[in-house]
C-alpha cells in the first residue's frame, strides 16, 4: 500500500516544508489547512480544507481521509502580538482542543502508523527564565504555562490507545519562504530593506545587544519530518533541530544587505513592528512601483514583525540568557543534515524576490 501522509497546517512554514519533502519522496500528500497553500505545486499533493477549531467540521472533513498512514501536525493558533499570547490560557486551551479534534476525527483510521508533532525551544522555559545550556531532550519538563505539554500528553495517550508511533520535533528559529505567517524572518527583513531603500537609507541593523543564536532551514525541518516517519529508532522520541551552527546578526548583516542590494549603515535600534505600522502607504507605493504581488504589509509579515523584535533583542542593553539546544541526539540517531545559516537566510530572500513578494 502506498504511504499517505496528512500534513496539518500545510499553508504554514513547517507544513509547507514537510509537504514538499514527502511529495519529493513520492508519497501521496494531503495538505490540510483553512486556506489553500500557495507554495505546494507537486502533482501528488491534494488539498483538504480543514478548520481544526470546529470539531464537527473536522470530523466531516476527516471522513474523506482514506488510507492515511502518517500525520505531520504543524498547526498553531496564535493571538495578535504573538509573544504575550504564549502563556495565555485561551491560546493554550485552543491549541490543545485543535489537536484533540483531529485525533478524535482520525479514530476510525485503521491504517494510522505514525504522528509527528512540532514543538519548539519554548519547551525549555526560555520565556520564564534562563535555559540550561545546552538544552537537551532528556532534561525534565520546565513547569510553565504553554500548550506543548497539553498537546504532548494528548498525543502520548492517544498513540498508546490506538497503537501507533509518534515523534516530537523541536526546531529553533525556522527560516523559509512563507509570508503572512506568525514566525518567519526573511519576509520581515525583505520588507524592512525595501522601506529603508525607499527612504534613501542604508540597511541599519535595528536590534539590541549582540548575541549568538541558532536557526534551522525549513528544508531541514521538512526532511526531518520525513526521516521521523520512516525511521524505527525515532518512534516515541523527541529531537531538537538546528542548522548545526550558531550565528550573530551583525556578522550576517553584510551578506543580507548585499543580497538585497543595500549598504550597511550604523546600528539604529528600533522596533520593527512599530516601524512597519507607520509605513503602510509607503509600502503600497513600493508594491506599485516594482510591480509586486499586491500584498499589504499585514499580508506579508503576519505576526512575524513581533517575532523579529524578539529575535533582534529589541530594547535590550544586557545580553539575554543564551538559547542553545543540543542536536547530538538526532545526529547520533542518523539524521545528520546541516545548513549554512547565512546562506539559508540569503537563499530565502532571493526566493521572495523571485516570486515578487519583495523588490
Amino acid at each position: 500500500m502506498q504511504k499517505k501522509v496528512l500534513i496539518v497546517g500545510a499553508s504554514g512554514l513547517v507544513g509547507t516544508g514537510a509537504a514538499n519533502s514527502f511529495a519529493r519522496a513520492g508519497w501521496q500528500v494531503i495538505a490540510a489547512s483553512r486556506r489553500r497553500p500557495d507554495l505546494l505545486t507537486h502533482e501528488n499533493v491534494e488539498f483538504l480544507a480543514l478548520d481544526l477549531q470546529d470539531a464537527d467540521a473536522c470530523a466531516v472533513a476527516c471522513r474523506h481521509l482514506k488510507g492515511v498512514t502518517h500525520v505531520v501536525y504543524t498547526a498553531v493558533y496564535e493571538l495578535p502580538g504573538l509573544v504575550n499570547g504564549w502563556t495565555d490560557p485561551h491560546q493554550i486551551e485552543t491549541n490543545g482542543q485543535m489537536l484533540r479534534n483531529l485525533l478524535l476525527a482520525l479514530e476510525n483510521s485503521s491504517h494510522l502508523e505514525h504522528v509527528t508533532l512540532l514543538q519548539g525551544t519554548k519547551a525549555y522555559g526560555a520565556m520564564v527564565g534562563p535555559m540550561r545550556v545546552p538544552a537537551r531532550e532528556s532534561q525534565p519538563r520546565v513547569d510553565h504555562p504553554n500548550f506543548y505539554w497539553l498537546q504532548e500528553d494528548l498525543l502520548r495517550s492517544h498513540a498508546a490507545q490506538r497503537n501507533y508511533g509518534f515523534t516530537i520535533l523541536r526546531p529553533q528559529m525556522i527560516v523559509g519562504p512563507n509570508h503572512g505567517v506568525v514566525m518567519n524572518l526573511p519576509p520581515v527583513i525583505g520588507v524592512y530593506a525595501a522601506l529603508r531603500r525607499a527612504e534613501g537609507l542604508p540597511l541599519a541593523f535595528p536590534g539590541g545587544v549582540e548575541r549568538a543564536l541558532e536557526a534551522v532551514d525549513v528544508r531541514l525541518v521538512g526532511d526531518a519530518c520525513l526521516w521521523a516517519a520512516t525511521t524505527e529508532c525515532a518512534q516515541g522520541e523527541t529531537y531538537n533541530l538546528t542548522n548545526g551552527e550558531v550565528f550573530s546578526w551583525r556578522d550576517m548583516w553584510p551578506a543580507i544587505a548585499d543580497t538585497l542590494g543595500l549598504s550597511v549603515g550604523a546600528d539604529e535600534p528600533l522596533s520593527v513592528a512599530q516601524y512597519f505600522t507607520q509605513r503602510e502607504e509607503l509600502w503600497l507605493r513600493i508594491v506599485a512601483e516594482h510591480n509586486l504581488v499586491p500584498n499589504s504589509l499585514k499580508q506579508i509579515v503576519g505576526e512575524s514583525h513581533h517575532y523579529a523584535d524578539l529575535c533582534f533583542a529589541h530594547g535590550t542593553s544586557n545580553a539575554p540568557p543564551p538559547i542553545f539546544v543540543s542536536t547530538v541526539k538526532i545526529h547520533q540517531a542518523g539524521f545528520t543534515q546541516t545548513y549554512n545559516s547565512e546562506e539559508s537566510f540569503c537563499y530565502w530572500l532571493r526566493d521572495l524576490r523571485s516570486r515578487r513578494i519583495i523588490p
